[in-house]
């Protein structure tokens, strides 16, 4: 690993550890990797709320709460959590709330950093990051998770004209404020490139995520998961994560629907989000669909492996704009998957090339249930599968890969 002096870094982010959002888990991660290579950081984040859309019990009483730790601190403030997550209007008034409270903190920080790196969803983020590195006159790195409005637009969930024109001003306003936009796939890059021109070529990087493939390890089938929600004795189809407008999971009901008359199968959802009542509605004439919470992050091992088959859908339109983190989870944890996403996409690439499941168009159920039958009445290719992504994983990127990438980087700036 390339080592420098110490670097004071600021991280202004929605999620970080304990909570359990996908994006908290990697920007815990890229901190992780930061701290190995000797970097001070003051993270800037929200109290825990992303399981139960609400801050955790042991995380109220105060809208500020300060946290020093071995590798610099953590500023932990009120997120403003939708009541209602299907409201985009609730959604939208609560990432201004926290942009501007986490904006306060940014800015306010006694402690001065030498960059200031800030992701995003939500966008908004970006000005946060943007003004804390001008007010501590700083380099400043965007990293963005999901392109927005991109998402929200493919999804149908914003049709006013006038305000998909003013988050598309916000979006380029946002990019062209930092040194560096950093993004998670060659997609993504090319989607932010055709907003932002291609004199922004050697300024939009692509750092992936990455998966710790020591918390996510290969387990039993057969373990406490399934105990607990009555799974013994059944081949498991699974999806975890979001139950969000992005993942179309109608087909998974669709699948279940069409083996009902398969006992020997169980169709699990893990997770929760803004879609889940109306897939619930859906599915409540099926007796072989189960719906669970989320679990703790520590359990997320034993839950990756209770499955026999994967799930991983994303809408048509996609894949520019957004990669389920999840997919790299289900390969550390040596489990078959089937990929319903946009052909010649990253994961359509990944799941051809690497051999480690079966991957269908979006737009074809019937295929997508197919693929699912095909890996259940064949567990020893689905085996084989799970070892092929297991192997690719440990080869791919790792915190401490990720950490050295960002350090690079910094070194640059």
């Amino acid at each position: 690993m390339w080592q420098a002096e110490s670097v004071r870094i600021q991280v202004v982010c929605p999620h970080f550890a304990p909570d359990i959002a996908a994006t908290g888990t990697m920007m815990t991660g890229i901190v992780t990797g930061l701290a190995a290579a000797g970097h001070e950081v003051h993270v800037v984040t929200a109290l825990p709320f992303y399981r139960t859309n609400a801050v955790e019990p042991e995380w109220r009483g105060r809208w500020v709460q300060h946290e020093d730790v071995a590798w610099g601190r953590i500023t932990r403030i009120q997120p403003f959590p939708a009541r209602d997550k299907r409201s985009l209007v609730q959604r939208a008034l609560g990432f201004g709330a926290f942009t501007a409270l986490s904006s306060a903190a940014a800015i306010l920080d006694r402690w001065r950093p030498d960059v200031v790196i800030a992701m995003a969803p939500p966008i908004t983020l970006g000005l946060t990051g943007w003004l804390a590195a001008r007010r501590h006159r700083v380099p400043y790195v965007f990293n963005v998770q999901d392109v927005f409005p991109d998402v929200t637009i493919e999804l149908g969930l914003l049709t006013n004209r006038h305000l998909i024109r003013f988050f598309e001003v916000l979006e380029r306003f946002t990019y062209r404020r930092a040194d560096v936009v950093t993004t998670l796939t060659d997609d993504m890059r090319t989607n932010l490139l055709s907003k932002l021109g291609p004199d922004w070529a050697e300024r939009v990087r692509v750092i992936p995520n990455f998966v710790d493939a020591e918390a996510i390890r290969p387990g039993p089938k057969d373990n406490d998961y399934r105990r607990d929600f009555g799974l013994e004795g059944k081949k498991v189809v699974m999806y975890t994560g979001n139950v969000g407008f992005s993942q179309p999971l109608g087909l998974l009901v669709g699948a279940a629907r069409a083996l009902a008359n398969r006992s020997d199968v169980a169709f699990v959802i893990s997770g929760d989000g803004a879609a889940r009542p109306q897939l619930e509605a859906e599915a409540a004439d099926l007796p072989n669909v189960q719906f669970v919470d989320y679990q703790p992050s520590e359990r997320m091992s034993e839950v990756y492996a209770a499955a026999d088959v994967h799930v991983v859908p994303l809408r048509s339109g996609l894949s520019r704009c957004s990669v389920p983190s999840k997919f790299y989870a289900i390969l550390a944890a040596a489990r078959p998957v089937v990929v319903s996403v946009d052909p010649g996409s990253e994961l359509d690439r990944v799941i051809r090339a690497q051999r480690v499941g079966l991957s269908v168009d979006p737009d074809d159920p019937a295929g997508f249930t197919d693929a699912i039958t095909t890996l259940l009445d064949d567990p020893a290719a689905g085996q084989v599968m799970g070892e092929r992504g297991r192997a690719w994983i440990e080869s791919w990127s790792s915190t401490t890969e990720i950490g050295d990438r960002y350090s690079q980087l910094l070194k640059e700036l």
